[in-house]
């Protein structure tokens, strides 16, 4: 072999020929192979195991439980929480704009300016209707927003913004999501709990407490309206104590053994999870429910003295005893369409608000004396508020007004929002919010914010898919509402 032969072939001549040629071609392929595969999301070989314990927030939290006074069917804003006194001008004369109605048949363009007088109440100077004198008294304690919006005219769709996020059905509700992120402060108690009202559920059901397609841990549990509160949570007398107690481990030893089979089974879980809870609910779902241990001061405060507030006060204080004792979230339902005043507003509208009223300020009046309401946050509102002309004009005693998503009220008091605020406004009609407006999404970062969670990042995988509570929209933190 030449002396040239020789150098073409030395190690330091066959590196720097190779330098940018196949060989570097294929290692850098490899490496590119290897950092694909890593950026593949590979699937979880370990089963995730959903609970209720506590789960510290992302950040510092202002808030740690919630009451939710849900008043199913649409209160009129306009006669109870947003004064329009240019509407005086109009009343009985055509609207001078365009309206979206829901209900066309019935429509008018008659104005109906608010048959009741609204007052400064409070050192605020919040404005308030005269069928509301009990809010009136806890005015300094709560944040009226004046502007929410959700855009959709059924109750349904609104129900459902409002309540899971998006108008489409089968979502988790707002109370599971809170329970999703957080768990519960209290293991002998459901961490969720829907106070139904005795005359019939809301609109959507059950829809309104459910998981989705959250593990069913996080359901909501319904609490009756009446004795007993709670089905079967007492054992029979033959099983009570003891037998109980080893039937109960037996079946737990059984089903565990079933879940080691079948680990990915989330319902399977979300059983066994339910048998333990409801074996330490027997004593202390009881003692919590129990509003013979209230002093007679309290009672009558909430109203339970009085025929008209006593069946709503009740549940107003039971939400007290529940937050009091480590439950997360609770929700109190006024029946289906109680709100909902398409005819007869001048009569049912009183009608509602005397039943509700006096209660809800004792709620935040009662959290507030007991130190919880600076933890504890109070919702009141609906899906919608009500329209600025007649529905169903056919004489005085008999109109009413038709829905409207597109700017209403609603308040809330605690867990680190605003004392004596009103927050945003509509048009000088309430039809329209214009000013600082709440959609939906806002009001739901906005309160996750304030249990120190970042409302894009409560996240639970389905389909591939990261789902949250906002969905993708683009919530706002509302932060003239937050103290």
């Amino acid at each position: 072999m030449s002396k040239l032969n020789t150098a073409c072939c030395s190690r330091r001549h066959f590196v720097a020929a190779n330098a940018l040629g196949i060989g570097s071609v294929a290692l850098n392929w490899l490496l590119n192979q290897d950092e694909a595969q890593c950026a593949v999301e590979r699937p979880e070989l370990a089963p995730k195991i959903f609970d209720l314990k506590p789960k510290p927030p992302q950040e510092e939290p202002q808030a740690r439980a919630m009451i939710s006074l849900w008043m199913q069917g649409g209160p009129s804003h306009i006669d109870l929480f947003d004064p329009k006194p240019e509407m005086a001008k109009y009343d009985g004369k055509t609207f001078p704009g365009k309206i979206k109605y829901d209900n066309a048949a019935q429509a008018s363009s008659t104005v109906l300016a608010s048959p009741w007088r609204f007052h400064k109440r409070g050192e605020c100077g919040m404005e308030l209707s005269e069928l509301l004198p009990a809010l009136g008294g806890v005015a300094d304690d709560i944040t009226l927003i004046r502007s929410m919006r959700t855009g959709v005219n059924n109750h349904g769709q609104s129900i459902r913004a409002l309540n899971t996020g998006r108008i489409l059905g089968g979502r988790p509700s707002l109370g599971s999501w809170m329970t999703y992120g957080l768990g519960a402060e209290t293991e002998n108690l459901p961490a969720y709990v829907a106070l139904i009202d005795p005359g019939q559920l809301p609109v959507l059901g059950v829809e309104n407490w459910s998981n989705g397609w959250l593990p069913s841990i996080y359901q909501g549990t319904v609490v009756r309206p009446q004795e007993p509160r709670i089905l079967n949570l007492d054992a029979p007398p033959q099983l009570a104590g003891a037998p109980q107690r080893k039937s109960l481990d037996y079946l737990r030893r059984l089903n565990q053994r079933h879940l080691e089979k079948h680990p990915a089974q989330l319902d399977l879980q979300a059983r066994i999870a339910s048998y333990e809870l409801a074996a330490r609910m027997q004593l202390n779902a009881k003692e919590a429910l129990d509003l013979s241990k209230e002093s007679k001061a309290t009672q009558a405060l909430y109203g339970m003295d009085e025929p008209v507030t006593r069946e709503y006060g009740s549940r107003c204080l039971i939400a007290r005893r529940l937050v009091e004792r480590g439950v997360r979230f609770v929700q109190v339902f006024t029946q289906n369409q109680f709100w909902d005043h398409h005819g007869r507003i001048r009569k049912s509208l009183p009608t509602a608000c005397k039943k509700i009223d006096k209660p809800g300020a004792a709620l935040v009046a009662d959290l507030k004396a007991r130190g919880l309401l600076d933890s504890t946050v109070v919702h009141w509102g609906g899906e919608m508020g009500r329209l600025p002309v007649i529905q169903n004009n056919a004489g005085r005693d008999k109109v009413g007004r038709d829905h409207n998503t597109h700017g209403f009220s609603m308040w809330l008091a605690g867990g680190g929002f605003k004392r004596g605020c009103v927050y945003g406004a509509t048009d000088d009609f309430g039809h329209q919010a214009t000013e600082n407006v709440v959609n939906h999404y806002d009001y739901h970062a906005t309160l996750l914010h304030q249990f120190g969670i970042n409302h894009s990042q409560l996240l639970y995988k389905r389909n591939a898919r990261d789902q949250t509570l906002t969905d993708g929209q683009d919530g706002r933190i509302v932060g003239g509402i937050l103290a």
